[in-house]
């Protein structure tokens, strides 16, 4: 039996609060989250690399850890979307390249096809007060359930119980909490006049993630340069880097562009807060895909050609309705995909995206596509190589 000595356990301080643990990112300290205590991994009797309580590695939420000096969070986007740096990322070696964005051109082949989310980022966060104490309370819109009814985060929590009621604004918006579901979101139902994006758009802000402590100058530069529908919490980040141009000279190269719908959600938020991976459980997000992108894609790998994903929310869009034997099938539902090591891919060839925070489900997902060791040797790469990272940072391409 071989032993191995590596820094991996459980990190409770990342089972915070979601905004909590915003704000904690933000404050003082030089990395992101503490170095996890050490702990000692064996291979066991079927070749299989364990930690000291026999779950596999890869398996615990802490095998996600990496140093992140706080310095390197982008905290504003860059003027132009297309030059941010872009690590290209070889999945089956390890290698890796230094390259700016615009440069993604270069790894495309005609007949490829891109799968691009555009969703558009709703103005939901809304700075209100209670209406019998005149205490400021923040709600973060996440998911319409009906009409007027919304599931939510707000902070402060344990004092809005049902039946609480919360004013915006000059009170042409107000607020009622009808139920408390999972993880202590509330269902809040609005009241008002007129359209509620409407009244979204003048009250509301841009509900920028909790490491991000910067003022945002331009909203439309928390955007895709093709969102079009409304619905999310979150931008697909993956998609900021490109430019109307540099999509067109993508188009003429002979890359189709696939266009998918989902709605970015919760699970963006919240981190992880099971020491053991396959105990997360995720909340869903609606998503859409048209006839037409379906039949794109299966036509693309008909021909022996590659699909590449923009991003993590068209990956689990894709996969999430994709069948078994790997067609993807058109039309509208709920998904709460989880994907990590061990997972088989159904659609995706290849995978544009940001870099994401230590033990996240994202960095999860890029491992089993990628393989964790290749992974993490990439992100302690970006981190020598002073890569600026998650929303607004820098990227990677891997293929």
């Amino acid at each position: 039996m071989s032993e191995i000595t590596t820094d991996n356990s459980r990190l409770d301080s990342l089972a915070l609060d979601t905004m909590a643990a915003g704000e904690a990112a933000a404050g003082d300290g030089e990395i992101y989250s503490p170095k996890p205590e050490e702990d000692r991994i064996h291979v066991n009797a079927d070749g299989i690399a364990v930690h000291e309580d026999g779950v596999p590695v890869g398996n615990k939420t802490s095998d996600y850890w990496f140093y992140l000096p706080k310095k390197q969070i982008a905290q504003d986007p860059l003027e132009q979307r297309d030059l941010s740096r872009m690590m290209v990322i070889d999945r089956h070696t390890g290698e890796v390249e230094h390259k700016i964005f615009r440069d993604i051109i270069d790894y495309l082949e005609p007949g490829e096809t891109l799968v691009l989310n555009n969703t558009k980022v709703i103005p939901a966060r809304l700075i209100g007060r209670k209406i019998d104490t005149g205490a400021t309370v923040e709600v973060l819109l996440l998911k319409r359930k009906e009409n007027d009814v919304w599931e939510t985060l707000v902070k402060p929590g344990k004092k809005m119980r049902p039946g609480a009621k919360v004013s915006f604004g000059d009170g042409s918006l107000t607020a009622e909490v009808v139920d408390v579901v999972d993880d202590g979101d509330r269902l809040v139902k609005f009241h008002y006049d007129g359209v509620f994006e409407e009244v979204l758009d003048r009250l509301g802000e841009m509900p920028l993630p909790p490491y991000i402590t910067h003022k945002l100058q331009d909203p439309n530069m928390y955007q895709t340069v093709y969102a079009k529908y409304d619905g999310s919490a979150a931008a697909p980040t993956a998609g900021l880097h490109f430019t109307q141009e540099l999509l067109e000279k993508i188009k003429d190269k002979g890359v189709n562009l696939a266009y998918v719908t989902l709605h970015v959600g919760l699970g963006t938020f919240r981190p992880v807060k099971v020491d053991n991976v396959t105990e997360h459980h995720m909340h869903t997000e609606w998503y859409n895909v048209p006839q037409s992108v379906a039949d794109l894609v299966n036509e693309t790998h008909r021909n022996g050609k590659r699909v590449i994903c923009v991003g993590t929310t068209s990956c689990r869009t894709v996969e999430s309705a994709a069948d078994e034997n790997g067609i993807l099938h058109a039309g509208a539902d709920n998904t709460s995909i989880f994907i990590y090591p061990g997972y088989r891919f159904r659609i995706m060839d290849g995978l544009i995206t940001n870099f994401h925070l230590p033990e996240s489900t994202l960095i999860m997902l890029v491992s089993a596509f990628a393989g964790r060791e290749h992974v993490l040797h990439a992100y302690d790469t970006a981190v020598k190589e002073g890569y600026r990272f998650f929303s607004f940072g820098d990227c990677c391409y891997f293929h």
